[in-house]
This record gives structure tokens, C-alpha cells and sequence, in this order.
């Protein structure tokens, strides 16, 4: 008979846990997630820690550099463009049948070897990058190709993704329109079949559509039935063909991103660039919210980190009355307040993230935890942009000096905040999600 105690230790010998974390990055408390620099975690292992340092370095050395210049300038060059495609960083999820020999690994991780928590650091480092410049670097992509992947056909996929590594192709994805944002069944863009059943014709407006100035393709949501969301389906447009124009828009934040209003005016889009069946597009549009919002709401974390990572460097420097500004208790509990959102929000990051490995990303208690991460994050980023500018002060109004980033934070916190559908729809589908599996499991209140 085993004692308690022996029984204790047999559990806690079979759990897995982490080697000691190294120092990496900053030192500055909290400005790094806490599996890099204080605390164990079994989520993480060598090559985890292998693709943050090589994205770490790449983005020391060809992103942050320019970050700002070319915010400024609404676009990264072209050069740098093909540079990032070829670094193997962007593009994780085009599997690896569809990769070019070249691109068997993700930096240094084989593909066959990636899971969530690969996903989880590849979008927190990407995410130190401020303004719309990643999306500039990678073109519209990450939200564009995974219907494709999930839906098309094994001659779409062989014809549209190995051209994502050397530019040859890239996806924006047209889902927002003038007259409807987060109300997708609401869409009007019409795509009509004509009598030899050859083509679509397609006449509409897509709205704020990032990375289409970019663009070969767009994964556009049309109307090909009634009304309602079993109207709607999917087609591949081609941003070459007759018909179509694009014109950037000019919005408060995220200027590299190139958001632009998509014309579509008779354009004439072969049928086998359909994807799935007819009508079926509203549930392949659903699939793909939840690693968006989840892409979002590691986003969000990261950048309400830099918040509270760059008002913490400054008040140890600074001098208020003849003493550092973190000497006064109102400072020191706006950073703890920071803290506790950012900390206790990245820990349920990596719960959902477990869970995402475990189910798969369309698991139906998935949807709702991963709203609610969205929006959690959204709100913590208001708060915490808003608490830098405070220790922060005029510092922090300006485009330039120590307080930068959190002004670009500040100018495209709407988007993110807004972006893959607002708070309070997403609230009301995680509740509706909840309730719906509390009923499948015959539970009643």
C-alpha cells in the first residue's frame, strides 16, 4: 500500500514540466509572457523556444528598424515584402503537400512538428510590430487563404498556395461590406450564374479589406441564393480582372495595413473558383472567425504588454518633485493593475490554446471561450493604452521618442477592438454558444 505521500509524488513525476526558464528579451518585470523568464510551464518545450528566438531576431533586425517609416509611408517595400514570405515565418497553416521544398519548416521547427502553442508565439512576437506593417509584409493571407485550405478543391489548393512564399499569389479576404459589418447574412454583393453556367457575375462593394492592395485574389462573399445566410457563398476573385477597382482608405490607425473599399462591377469569375458548393459559404465564413479572434486576442495581449512594459521602463527613468516617478504608490498600482489583466488574459490564452490542440479549432465549446478572449482583450488593450499615456504623459502623444509605440498603440486599438466582430456581438454568440451546450447535454436552468 503506497503512502499519501508517495502517491503525491507519482502524480506530480508524471506531469510534464518544463526545464527552467532562461532569461530572454527584456528584463523589465511583465514585459514578457511569463513562461520566458520566471515562471515553469508544461505547455512549452525546445522548439517552442527555437521559433520565438528566430522570430525575435528577425523582427529585431528587419522590422523594428523601419516600423515606423513605413507606417508612415502606408506600406513596407515590396523587397521586404518577399523577404518576410521567404523568412518561412508567415503562411504556417498552408500544409506542407502545398509548400515549396524550400519551406518544409517553420524556422527552425519542422511543419509536421507545429501545434497551438507554435501558433500562440508566432502571433505574440509577430505582434510587437505596431500599425498595419505585418499585414503590409504578408499581405492579407492569414485571414484570406484558410477557407481555401479548409474548402477548396485539391486543384485550387495546388493552384493558389505554393505561390504565397515568393508572392506570386497572395489573399485579402472580402467579407465587410458598406451596409453590414458583423451582420454577415446581411451581405448584397450578388454573383450571378450565366446560361452556359461558365461564369459568375459579380456586382457588389467590399469594405475595409486589408492587404488588397496587395492582392492577387480575394475570398469574396457573394449572394448566389435568397436571402439570408443560406444565400451566401464563396468565390476566388481575381483582383486583375475587368471590373475591378480599389481605393485605400484612410483611417485613423494601421495605415501600412492598406484597408481599401474592393468595387466589384461586372467582373467575371470563372465557376471553378467556387469554393465548396453553392450556398454553403456562411458556415465556412463561421469556421474561420475562430482562429481570427483567437490571432486578435493574442494581438491585444501583446500590445497592452508593450503598454505596460514601456510606461514601466519609463517611470524608473524619470524624475518627478526630485524622485523616480515609480517612487509615487499611484504609478507603482497602475502598472500592478496592468499587470493582473495582461498576466490573468495570457493564462487563458494558454488554456484555450491546450484545448484548441486537444479538439481541433471547431470544437463547440471553442466559439464562446474564444469571443470572450477577443473581447477580454480588446478591453484590457483600452485600458491599457489609456494607463500608459497616463504615467507616460506628453510622451505619449508623441509619434516619435520613448513613447511611440503606445501612441501607434493608441490610433489602432479601434480596429482591434472592433475588428473580427464587435464586442457586444460577440458576447451575445458566447452566451448563446454556452447555452446551446448546456441544452445538448440535457441540462436545464
Amino acid at each position: 500500500m503506497t503512502s499519501p505521500k508517495q502517491e503525491i509524488d507519482s502524480r506530480t513525476e508524471s506531469r510534464p514540466v518544463s526545464s527552467p526558464p532562461h532569461p530572454f528579451g527584456s528584463q523589465i518585470p511583465f514585459a514578457e509572457p511569463a513562461w520566458y523568464n520566471s515562471l515553469h510551464s508544461p505547455y512549452y518545450n525546445s522548439s517552442h523556444r527555437a521559433l520565438r528566438s528566430y522570430i525575435r531576431s528577425y523582427v529585431d533586425r528587419y522590422i523594428l528598424p523601419h516600423w515606423s517609416t513605413w507606417e508612415a509611408a502606408g506600406e513596407a517595400p515590396r523587397n521586404e515584402a518577399l523577404r518576410y514570405a521567404q523568412s518561412g515565418i508567415p503562411f504556417s497553416d498552408v500544409p506542407l503537400v502545398y509548400r515549396p521544398k524550400d519551406f518544409e519548416t517553420v524556422g527552425p521547427v519542422a511543419w509536421k512538428d507545429l501545434d497551438a502553442f507554435h501558433m500562440l508565439v508566432m502571433v505574440d512576437e509577430g505582434a510587437r510590430v505596431q500599425g498595419g506593417v505585418t499585414a503590409s509584409l504578408a499581405g492579407g493571407s492569414v485571414i484570406g487563404i484558410p477557407p481555401v485550405i479548409n474548402h477548396g478543391t485539391e486543384e485550387q489548393k495546388r493552384r493558389w498556395l505554393p505561390g504565397l512564399f515568393d508572392w506570386t499569389t497572395s489573399f485579402c479576404l472580402g467579407i465587410t461590406e458598406p451596409t453590414g459589418g458583423s451582420d454577415v447574412s446581411a451581405i448584397v454583393t450578388k454573383a450571378v450564374k450565366n446560361q452556359s453556367g461558365t461564369h459568375y457575375t459579380v456586382n457588389g462593394h467590399k469594405k475595409w479589406i486589408t492587404g488588397s492592395p496587395w492582392a492577387t485574389h480575394m475570398t469574396t462573399a457573394v449572394r448566389t441564393g435568397g436571402e439570408g445566410l443560406k444565400g451566401i457563398s464563396l468565390l476566388v476573385i481575381p483582383l486583375d480582372s475587368p471590373g475591378v477597382s480599389i481605393r485605400k482608405i484612410q483611417n485613423s490607425g494601421q495605415n501600412a495595413g492598406g484597408s481599401s473599399w474592393v468595387s466589384l462591377e461586372n467582373v467575371q469569375v470563372p465557376v471553378d473558383h467556387l469554393l465548396g458548393r453553392e450556398n454553403t459559404g456562411f458556415a465556412m465564413i463561421m469556421t474561420n472567425f475562430n482562429k481570427e479572434r483567437f490571432i486578435m486576442a493574442i494581438s491585444c495581449n501583446r500590445q497592452a504588454r508593450t503598454c505596460l512594459s514601456t510606461a514601466l521602463g519609463y517611470s524608473m527613468e524619470r524624475e518627478t518633485f526630485g524622485k523616480p516617478l515609480m517612487s509615487h504608490q499611484v504609478i507603482r498600482h497602475k502598472i500592478t493593475d496592468m499587470a493582473r489583466f495582461v498576466e490573468s488574459h495570457w493564462a487563458w490564452l494558454e488554456q484555450l490554446a491546450f484545448q484548441i490542440q486537444q479538439v481541433g479549432w471547431q470544437a463547440p465549446d471553442i466559439a464562446g471561450r474564444v469571443a470572450l478572449a477577443k473581447v477580454h482583450g480588446g478591453r484590457i488593450l483600452e485600458m491599457a493604452a489609456r494607463e500608459a499615456q497616463q504615467v507616460l504623459g506628453g510622451a505619449g502623444y508623441q509619434r516619435s521618442g520613448v513613447g511611440a509605440q503606445v501612441e501607434q498603440i493608441t490610433r489602432d486599438l479601434r480596429m482591434m477592438v472592433v475588428g473580427g466582430g464587435s464586442e457586444e456581438i460577440l458576447n451575445d454568440l458566447a452566451f448563446r454558444q454556452e447555452m446551446a451546450i448546456m441544452e445538448k447535454k440535457g441540462s436545464k436552468l
